[in-house]
């Protein structure tokens, strides 16, 4: 008899141009060990059925806290319920996101699809083959993975079905293990370990109790109650894990009509964690759960990896998949990169305290798409979020990133417990100044997400009420206290006195009018052959279209490319020109000049350029 093998699925909706990290990890680990493991993504199947562009809409473009993607699954799972079916569009789909009935009619179809692929999937699926079937659940794959893992258990009751991703991570994968039966296993956290020591114990048969104990991070079940070992253990040496496996992942694209929609790119993973986030959890944050602890790959051990899987698979497109980047790599990791013999294309997490010279550094390396952690441009709302950053500098390594040709996708957040009017007037006035700059990605409230510090401390920050978001009741027909133990967002209501302003509207209408009518001009700075810095502003709201620098006023505009302070502008002036004496006064109202022009802007204390810097040019005329 042939020996069993494990299948590890990838089921809708998950992206289809990105691979299934964990699976694949999983598959080489496997492999190394001898055990044949085949990786399927169903996610394929589903998106010829449906139709690839219709697919994509709904992964991509629909807002994935609408539930859209497993709401498509949920008559499959459960049964038709036309009450509910009702209810949901009209709460969730018209009511809160105000989709309009072609979008509706667009899900309803993809709803009525997926009975047919389910069945598809029974019936060409070699399921004997297989001892386990394992699923991998983030965002929108939950409903779905549980439609078929029912299937499944249901035809082929000796297949050991096995549950991991981020919608199982501690209490909500004990919870979801306790209300659907025909899951025997959760790997819950960091599974790199656990998963194959559970693999192993499935092929030789030791399923007892204190063999399935001695597995971190495991859930199993046991005379009907469901069993919760110790938490699972992070990864500590990365360098030691496996080169990711994406051989099934592009076997089943290329069989796929995906490809005339979808260009596939390539994850990468060389840290793990958030160094900032062990050190001071910003609040909204609930990535990485209990696992905030901050690991790295080697530089070597990264670019080896860059390496093989470019040469491998012939794509240059990479995206990095860490929650922020390795600061050591701007020293031995992007360098080398940037002396590739074929430059790449990279897509980094940043924080937003880089210096210019590493964000030069990450453009050299080919780093072209960056997503900088910028959430606000007022001091005082970073302060009650802990970011760590200032506003100056969230604006300074924007600026830095679109003079460079980096593109970074960031955002607006309002909402914040302790926000205050005056924090909105300063943010107003600061955005019609950057507008020439790349606009925000997304303005909305801050989000109650499981892990997060303003979730695990709601009532602390004024936050009460707290329950899962509505999508989630029409998901999981179970009670209340069981929504709140497997959900992940979360809606909440302010405490009195704990949220009072609301300009969030103010901010809401510009970042939609800045989105649809992008600036159009420009400030820049240009370095001329005279030893002069010439200013040229072609923005809308220009006050002043050009002004030529020298001296020390050229020499305070080129300091000011960074955040300075007053005091440290007028040492830098004492320094650099011993013979002039500016007083205090004369500097600032020098600086304050700049900001009434719209050439810098300022906190009060600190000051920033905000001209692009441009290459040195001969005198124009029109300057």
């Amino acid at each position: 008899m042939a020996k069993k093998k494990i299948l590890l699925l990838s089921m809708p909706f998950g992206a289809l141009e990105r691979q299934a990290l964990g699976l694949s990890l999983f598959k080489a680990r496997l492999t190394e060990d001898g055990i044949p493991c085949d990786v399927r993504y169903l996610t394929f199947t589903f998106a010829g059925l449906l139709g690839v562009e219709d697919y994509c809409w709904i992964s991509t473009d629909l807002p994935h806290t609408a539930f859209a993607g497993e709401w498509v699954f949920v008559p499959s799972l459960y049964g038709a319920n036309l009450r509910d079916q009702t209810t949901y569009i009209a709460e969730v789909l018209q009511g809160i996101w105000q989709l309009d009935e072609r979008s509706v009619e667009r899900i309803l179809r993809a709803q009525s699809m997926a009975g047919h692929f389910l069945d598809y999937c029974l019936y060409t699926v070699p399921w004997d083959d297989y001892a386990l079937v394992g699923f991998t659940s983030t965002f929108e794959q939950n409903i779905a993975s549980l439609s078929l893992a029912k299937r499944i258990k249901a035809i082929y009751p000796e297949i050991q079905i096995v549950f991991g991703g981020a919608n199982w991570e501690d209490e909500m994968g004990l919870e979801l293990h306790c209300r659907f039966p025909f899951v025997d296993y959760v790997c819950s956290g960091e599974a790199d370990e656990s998963f194959p020591a559970l693999v192993r114990l499935i092929l030789a048969g030791h399923l007892k109790g204190k063999m399935l104990d001695a597995i971190p991070g495991l859930i199993y079940r046991s005379n009907g109650r469901s069993i919760q070992t110790s938490h699972s253990l992070p990864v500590d040496e990365m360098d030691k894990l496996p080169i990711p496996d994406y051989t099934d992942y592009f076997y089943d694209f290329d069989r796929s009509s995906a490809g005339s929609f979808v260009v596939p790119t390539l994850l990468f993973e060389s840290a793990r964690g958030c160094w900032w986030g062990a050190k001071r959890h910003c609040m909204f944050c609930g990535l990485n759960g209990s696992t905030l602890s901050f690991r790295a790959k080697s530089a070597q051990r990264s670019l080896q990896e860059v390496e093989y899987l470019v040469n491998r698979w012939q794509i240059d497109m990479i995206q990095a998949v860490d929650n922020v980047v390795n600061m050591a790599y701007f020293r031995d990791f992007f360098p080398v990169l940037a002396q590739a013999e074929h430059p790449l294309r990279f897509f980094y997490e940043i924080r937003a305290n880089l210096s210019r010279e590493q964000v030069k550094i990450l453009r050299g390396a080919g780093v072209l798409h960056v997503q900088p952690g910028i959430e606000s441009l007022n001091d005082h709302m970073l302060q009650l979020m802990r970011k760590g950053t200032t506003a100056l500098q969230n604006i300074q390594v924007l600026k830095w990133c679109k003079e460079y040709g980096i593109h970074a996708d960031w955002n607006l957040l309002y909402g914040f417990p302790g926000e205050k009017d005056e924090d909105y007037d300063q943010l107003l006035l600061f955005l019609p100044q950057i507008r020439f700059l790349n606009a925000p990605t997304a303005c909305g409230p801050i989000r109650l997400d499981r892990f997060s510090p303003y979730f695990m401390e709601a009532e602390a920050h004024g936050l009460v009420n707290v329950r899962p978001i509505l999508p989630y009741k029409y998901l999981y027909s179970f009670p209340a206290e069981s929504l709140h133990r497997l959900a992940y967002y979360f809606d909440y209501d302010y405490a009195p006195g704990t949220h009072t302003t609301n300009h969030s509207v103010d901010l809401i209408h510009y970042v939609n009018d800045w989105k649809t009518n992008p600036e159009q001009g420009i400030l820049q700075s240009i370095d001329r052959s005279d030893g002069t810095l010439a200013i040229l502003d072609t923005r809308s709201n220009a006050i002043c279209a050009s002004a030529v620098f020298k001296g020390v006023d050229k020499e305070v505009y080129e300091y000011c490319d960074c955040t300075r302070s007053l005091a440290a502008i007028q040492e830098h002036l004492r320094q650099t020109f011993p013979r002039t004496r500016l007083s205090k006064t004369q500097v600032r109202a020098f600086l304050d000049a700049l900001v009434a022009y719209g050439y810098m802007v300022t906190d009060g204390s600190h000051y920033l350029s905000l001209a692009l810097r441009a290459q040195s040019i001969e005198d124009k005329p029109c300057l």
